[in-house]
């Protein structure tokens, strides 16, 4: 049967599941990039061609993300239930839905990470190398640099990624499956899909124009 609510009273609903959306993303992608950042880096130079070739972790660290990148959101949080709870001492509400969020979408940014480094000039890396720096003058003289605006389209990638990816543990997303979907309120439907719509769009718009102002200053 179908549930009618005014106006009056989706607003409130509709405040409080955009800033839970906003406070997962916000963090979840803060710990994706400090997680998947160095992650894609150890990637790029622990292979055989790389900078510091180490197979054996290499390897590992590809098996992992692959792991990772195979596993269903709602797969990840029953699983890590466990994790979940002894990280931030429960397992409900947004901030226990960051964690398996979060441990799903750093196997998907890692991989960005190395492709964008492999986009860097070679011969940048090799004239530092023959100046006498060692792999971290590389690393943050050179490879990040350079990357930076291939760096920022993963991020922001990663970031529509991730609010289409929090719907299982609140916010807009849970809005619309309990408030929307389940009783059937075409207005709570429709304000939900309207407001992860402009989230994309504004966080690709804005994404999308920092690259090319760096690109342009390069």
């Amino acid at each position: 049967m179908r549930s009618s609510m005014s106006w009056e009273d989706l607003w409130p609903l509709l405040l409080d599941g955009t800033l839970d959306t906003l406070y997962m993303v916000g963090l979840a992608a803060l710990f994706t990039v400090l997680i998947g950042l160095p992650t894609g880096v150890l990637l790029f130079i622990s292979r055989a061609n790389g900078l510091a070739p180490m197979p054996k972790l290499n390897a590992l660290l590809g098996a992992v993300i692959n792991i990772g990148r195979s596993l269903p959101f709602i797969v990840l949080l029953i699983a890590l239930i466990p994790f979940t709870r002894l990280i931030v001492g429960t397992t409900l509400g947004s901030t226990a839905a960051i964690v398996p969020v979060t441990i799903g979408a750093f196997p998907f940014f890692a991989p960005l990470t190395e492709n964008a480094l492999d986009e860097v000039d070679y011969g940048r890396i090799e004239a530092i190398l023959s100046m006498g720096g060692n792999v971290w003058h590389v690393i943050f003289k050179s490879l990040l640099p350079e990357a930076l605006p291939t760096l920022l389209a993963g991020i922001t990638l990663t970031i529509v990624m991730l609010i289409g990816g929090v719907i299982g543990g609140g916010g807009l997303g849970d809005l619309a499956i309990r408030y929307g979907y389940q009783r059937f309120n075409n207005e709570v439907m429709f304000g939900t899909v309207l407001i992860l719509v402009a989230m994309v769009q504004g966080v690709q718009m804005a994404g999308d124009r920092l690259v090319r102002s760096l690109a342009h200053r390069r």
